[in-house]
């Protein structure tokens, strides 16, 4: 191997590494965007919000590898299905990331109610959507189709949590106006774990059209 081989698997590597940290930040974001609300923890909340400068930054070293191994290296084949899929899996990281930071954001608010606002479901919710994300990203990085096609698969149990959630929250709300400012948080903030999921969702996806060229967005067909 020469040395300009040499430098072009040294950024493949790279790229693989960095998108391995970016998700690992975020799986921390997510849980802890949770904790802060379950335990009360504006530190909690603080730390979670501190961290989306990391993610934001990887996501542009990542970008920045990609265009480097692009325009120098012209990679072909699985090389250039890899870089260029990572692209769009770290959009999606970042956009995980930034709605933990909404969660955090929502802890003190709801910090201040005396119930728990489903935060059981809420609880269930978010470990599953972190589980998904840390198994497509897994998928994309090992090829993994069918670790891909469990990752979809988990997406309608957040959905049914997220409607237990939405209606127990609206119940509280009707019989009680004077909780609907709080109310109206806590289903922000299931909402945005559906979206987490939904992100996740994407990912895997995109591991399936990498892999076997199947494009199963917006209503394609699965074949299990």
């Amino acid at each position: 191997m020469d040395h300009t081989d040499q430098e072009y698997q040294a950024n493949l590597t790279q790229m693989r590494a960095n998108i391995l940290q970016m998700a690992g930040l975020v799986e921390e974001m997510i849980s802890g965007a949770v904790r802060s609300l379950v335990e009360r923890d504006p530190n909690k909340a603080a730390d979670v919000i501190a961290m989306d400068a990391r993610v934001n930054a990887l996501e542009l070293d990542i970008d920045g590898l990609g265009v480097l191994i692009l325009a120098r290296w012209q990679p072909m084949a699985s090389d250039l299905r890899f870089v260029t899929l990572a692209f769009k899996m770290v959009t999606d990281l970042e956009r995980i990331g930034d709605l933990a930071v909404n969660i955090s954001e929502r802890a003190g608010d709801l910090s201040q109610a005396k119930e728990s606002w489903r935060m059981e479901e809420i609880s269930a919710m978010a470990e599953i959507a972190r589980g998904m994300t840390h198994n497509a990203i897994d998928a994309f990085l090992d090829g993994d189709v069918e670790r891909a096609r469990n990752v979809i698969d988990r997406d309608d149990d957040v959905d049914r949590l997220y409607e237990e959630a939405f209606g127990s929250i609206l119940e509280i709300m009707i019989a009680d106006p004077d909780r609907v400012h709080i109310g109206v948080h806590a289903l922000s903030v299931a909402k945005w774990i559906e979206r987490i999921a939904d992100h996740a969702t994407n990912l895997a996806e995109q591991v399936i059209f990498m892999i076997e060229g199947k494009d199963i967005r917006h209503g394609g067909e699965l074949v299990s």
